[in-house]
């Protein structure tokens, strides 16, 4: 017994201490598969987080819109934006409305922003908008608080730029711009942007006034179509001379 006895305890520890480590690696084991799987539920949440996070975006802007149309002097029809001119992405839009649903060229688009474009090109159930900030476009204008008077040309990502404004008038920074109403097409007074930086240049008669537009063309999902200018569209398109 005196020999066997440290023999045995001695195994029985090793034993012990064999036991005990498998008993750890199976707790890791365990450990890691608890992991994979919080990790898991974890890309599975994070996933429909994003989700509702989108519907709860589009929902926002779809209210937006709704209040717009319940509050609008025209007759409005909600139009979705589904493409876009990969060559040229700040010139024009395609909508999902066309002749089927009443819209003719020289429709107007608009949000509670402001002015979006003219529709240039109809189909049975598409359509093509000009936005107002493309470089082929342009628009009578007023500086709201004193009423002078210009063309509004788009320049594309950068917004607009307001020619024919005498050196002499008052504008300034921060000012807002809205359409003249000349021509029956665009009423008077919807806002088109606001001017950011004013140029007095040396040689010439005019001022050189940049414009952030209003609207956020960079992330436009939707849009309303005047639909009570069916009938009168003929001399205050978006074109290149502003006629």
């Amino acid at each position: 017994l005196e020999v066997l006895g440290p023999v045995q305890s001695g195994m029985s520890k090793a034993a012990s201490g064999a036991r005990n480590i498998w008993s750890d690696y199976i707790d890791l084991l365990n450990v890691r598969d608890e992991n994979r799987r919080l990790k898991e539920m974890l890309n599975a949440y994070e996933e429909k987080l994003s989700v509702y996070r989108e519907a709860y975006t589009t929902y926002l802007r779809l209210e937006e819109e709704l209040d717009f149309r319940k509050n609008a002097d025209f007759p409005p029809l909600t139009a979705r934006i589904i493409g876009k001119d990969p060559a040229f992405w700040f010139h024009t839009i395609i909508v999902d409305r066309g002749e089927n649903d009443g819209v003719v060229e020289g429709m107007v688009g608009l949000t509670s922003h402001g002015i979006v474009g003219q529709v240039i090109h109809v189909s049975n159930n598409y359509s093509k908008v000009l936005l107002a900030i493309a470089p082929s476009s342009a628009i009578d204008v007023i500086v709201q608080k004193n009423r002078v008077r210009g063309i509004l040309k788009g320049v594309g990502e950068n917004g607009y730029v307001m020619h024919y404004v005498l050196k002499n008038a008052q504008v300034e920074r921060g000012d807002q711009i809205v359409t003249a109403g000349i021509g029956g097409v665009f009423s008077s007074g919807i806002p088109v942007g606001t001017v950011s930086s004013v140029h007095r240049k040396k040689r010439g008669m005019f001022l050189e006034i940049e414009v952030e537009p209003s609207v956020d063309f960079l992330h436009l999902e939707f849009l309303q179509l005047n639909l009570s200018l069916q009938q009168s569209l003929a001399s205050e398109k978006i074109s290149p001379d502003g006629s």
